[in-house]
């Protein structure tokens, strides 16, 4: 099956007739990267802290707390 499909929208609507379903992290593991709550970039777990925010668990990435810090 060719992947070569013109990408019109048509009258509904509707660009694609067949998308390949899921996420683009499906090949990262289990959960190994997490976006960050205040720059929504995806880093790696052990790049960054988890703080509380209105009784919840955030995570925040090392870039972030280092310029809140400075």
């Amino acid at each position: 099956m060719s992947n070569d499909q013109e990408s019109k929208i048509a009258e509904d609507g509707l660009r694609y007739k067949r998308k390949e379903g899921g996420s683009p992290f499906k090949n990262t593991g289990s959960m190994a990267t997490i976006s960050c709550y205040k720059c929504g970039q995806h880093k790696p777990r052990s790049m960054g802290i988890f703080k509380k925010l209105i009784n919840q668990q955030m995570f925040m990435c090392g870039e972030c707390t280092q310029a809140k810090s400075a």
